[in-house]
């Protein structure tokens, strides 16, 4: 394991080294283009809620509508053939170019057809495949794989590809500007698409009323590979399917905006093939038109897997994604290594371990499953709001037990005879981590010195893969609820409210502090606080892929806070990670005994907002004159909860500056992982500089994992928000 562990490291340090840099830069690009083109929207959640709505009723109704697509181009003169798999697919196509005795064949961007490999296969048929898209056409010439959905080549820069280019042609003059590039491109490309004998597209949404399809694309290319030879076939999966021209129009003003920032792109073609008109005759150039009006339409539909993940619960939702990238450009860890490691055999980025899982099989998953670290950005992101992070923990699930169920073999060649031996140690490690965390505090301080002593680090690092570099945080021998229920300070009298302050394992057994800051706060704003026995959300095994473990956790919180949101409490939570889980998660662990716990949880600096609205004085907490460096946790910003933070705190009296990076780069165990520890301290570096940069009075962050790895980074650990503001400690 430690070996696996080592090269899966070099793997990554390698990446970031080499690709890191230009895939970073473009992807940040990307995003910023992204907040600001969605922001023109007059209601972008409504637009994006439109275009689920449209995917979800067209995969429930996908078989009878591959029917009446099917009638509808066979109606118009075309060909429609529904492939099974990869090699189906590849003997059909194969034989319409056989049947064309075609000698060259150009192509547009097309991920279904990287997924069936059908360039090889052509390849080995005689037949000579040209990618005309830029990016495709120079990983061809590389003879590299994509590295992104939307920008194959992200990955490149100008000058690597101004020197393949060279080293290849070995053009007349110098190529270096990036118009230098594109023309030259531009005019061997326009050479092998006028000699080409057969067309091949992708298709980014098929409709089944007309036989329309929709190419979304940033170059001419793909209209010139459909009007150019006299033969075409389109290649698409199933799920590409909607049911009528007029449920393009979201996904029109999404698709752009959500993958490279643009409004619109630059070339938004609706194609209904068969086409009337004639070819271009390029023997004659004053009547380019004029040549063959013996056109043939072929459209592929290609399920590979994808009718099985329709009929699979944790699945269904990956074939509603629209190809558009964006889960790819806002993960932090896909901005510093790509998806040539964040990616399987096809498909990359966030949404990749679905689509891996399900059209290769989990071991084409199982390659970079862990990199997806739940931080839950991407569902933000996501056009059609795909529940990406809950996909990559089930499939995380599915590797840990072994299993696949769209096949008849077990991972890593496992036989149905063999039991998997589950979650490996490190695992079992970070999963149990209440365990852990109990220990800790009951045999503190001799457990803290143990655990961070030299020689135990070491160990733990070759046996569970625990990176040596971190220290783990310092458990405290008097846990939070300890403190609660030893203390003599009474309550509020006549307090205005009272509240649950949920203890999360992060405050109870180790950042005791916070905690009691937390109390003091509410107090202060006459709130009666209530800290019950109850145990850990489950985030930790939910992180790891132990479904199980988590959802008896989760049945366990629910139950013992329930009776108090019976009796009209509020829950407050510090951590986000574990509101997260209450808002979100419980729903897929627990079902609707967990809709009573979301509705009435809090964070706790959006109670204090809420009280500071509802007239409590702000006077009351510590208000001082001074600069802050803040950074919001990941969840914390998907629940849309930095607003009110940077509210509060400028509401006591601080002057906010706030990090725009996407992730601290810790993600709770990630960080401490061995074989992400140089990859978690990569993306670090980009929220490091900011904090340096704003040269605040205080940096405080408002999650654990961001405390964590930004004291690590500044060599100083940051306080929690809820210190900062909390009333002095009482004498």
């Amino acid at each position: 394991m430690s070996s696996n562990r080592d090269a899966k490291a070099a793997h990554i340090r390698h990446l970031m080294a080499t690709e890191g840099e230009a895939v970073g830069t473009n992807t940040r690009e990307f995003n910023d283009g992204r907040y600001a083109s969605v922001a023109k929207l007059d209601d972008y959640e409504a637009l994006k809620d439109e275009a689920r709505a449209i995917k979800a009723d067209a995969i429930e109704r996908l078989p009878a509508l591959i029917d009446e697509l099917t009638e509808t181009i066979e109606d118009n003169g075309g060909t429609v053939y529904v492939a099974d798999d990869a090699a189906d697919a590849n003997a059909y196509i194969a034989k319409v170019c056989a049947d064309r005795d075609a000698d060259r064949l150009v192509k547009s961007k097309s991920m279904t057809s990287e997924e069936i490999e059908v360039n090889d296969h052509l390849e080995r048929e005689g037949v000579d495949v040209v990618e005309t898209d830029l990016g495709e056409w120079v990983l061809q010439v590389a003879n590299e794989a994509p590295s992104h959905i939307v920008a194959p080549a992200i990955h490149k820069s100008r000058a690597a590809i101004a020197d393949l280019f060279t080293a290849t042609f070995d053009p007349d003059e110098d190529l270096e500007t990036a118009e230098e590039l594109t023309m030259f491109a531009r005019e061997r490309l326009g050479e092998l698409i006028q000699g080409a004998d057969v067309g091949m597209t992708g298709a980014n949404f098929i409709t089944a009323d007309s036989g329309t399809m929709a190419l979304v694309t940033s170059e001419g290319n793909a209209r010139k590979t459909v009007a150019v030879p006299e033969t075409q076939i389109a290649v698409a999966g199933v799920e590409k399917i909607v049911p009528s021209v007029e449920d393009l129009q979201p996904f029109v003003e999404l698709i752009g905006r959500s993958g490279t920032g643009q409004d619109i792109t630059s070339y938004i073609s609706l194609l209904t093939p068969p086409l009337d008109s004639p070819t271009v005759d390029f023997d004659d150039p004053d009547t380019p038109i004029g040549g063959s009006d013996d056109r043939e339409f072929h459209l592929v539909l290609i399920d590979n897997g994808r009718l099985a993940m329709r009929d699979d619960e944790d699945l269904r939702e990956t074939l509603y994604c629209i190809r558009c990238s964006a889960c790819s450009n806002t993960c932090a860890n896909f901005q510093s290594v790509g998806g040539h490691a964040f990616g399987g055999e096809t498909y990359s980025g966030g949404i990749a371990t679905g689509w891996e899982a399900g059209v290769h099989g989990m071991d084409a998953a199982a390659e970079f499953n862990d990199l997806c670290t739940g931080c839950s950005r991407c569902v933000e992101a996501c056009p059609v709001g795909i529940d990406i992070p809950w996909i990559n923990t089930v499939v995380r699930d599915r590797i840990n037990s072994g299993t696949d169920p769209n096949a008849e073999f077990l991972v890593d060649g496992l036989t149905p005879d063999t039991e998997s031996s589950g979650p490996g140690l490190q695992k079992r490690l970070f999963g149990n981590f209440e365990t852990l965390a109990t220990l800790g505090s009951t045999f503190a301080p001799l457990s803290n010195w143990m655990a961070n002593a030299g020689p135990v680090s070491r160990l733990l690092e070759t046996v569970a893969g625990v990176a040596h570099e971190r220290d783990f945080p310092a458990f405290q021998r008097t846990t939070f609820r300890d403190w609660v229920a030893d203390r003599d300070r009474a309550p509020p009298s006549d307090p205005d409210r009272t509240v649950v302050l949920y203890p999360d394992l992060y405050t109870n057994y180790m950042l005791v502090e916070r905690g009691k800051a937390a109390v003091r706060t509410l107090e202060a704003l006459g709130v009666e606080v209530i800290v019950p026995p109850v145990p850990g959300s489950g985030r930790a095994p939910l992180s790891q892929g132990m479904i199980d473990t988590a959802r008896t956790k989760a049945e366990r919180v629910t139950e013992t806070l329930g009776p108090y949101v019976e009796d009209g409490h509020d829950v407050l939570v510090i951590e986000p990670s574990d509101l997260a889980m209450f808002r979100e998660d419980y729903d897929r662990l627990v079902g609707d005994a967990a809709a009573p716990l979301a509705e009435h949880s809090y964070e706790i600096v959006e109670y204090v907002y809420g009280l500071f609205a509802n007239g409590a004085d702000p006077e009351a907490l510590t208000v001082a004159d001074e600069s802050v460096a803040y950074h919001s946790h990941c969840q914390q910003r998907t629940m849309g909860l930095e607003a009110p933070t940077v509210a509060v705190l400028e509401t006591c009296g601080y002057d906010v500056t706030t990090s725009d990076v996407e992730c601290c780069g810790m993600a709770g165990s990630f960080g401490y992982k061995e074989q992400y520890y140089d990859l978690s301290t990569d993306v670090g570096s980009n929220l490091e500089t900011q904090l340096r940069d704003a040269d605040c009075d205080h940096v405080i962050a408002s999650g654990t994992s961001c405390t964590d790895q930004i004291g690590d980074l500044l060599g100083e650990e940051p306080a929690h928000v809820i210190e900062l503001i909390a009333p002095e400690k009482p004498d």
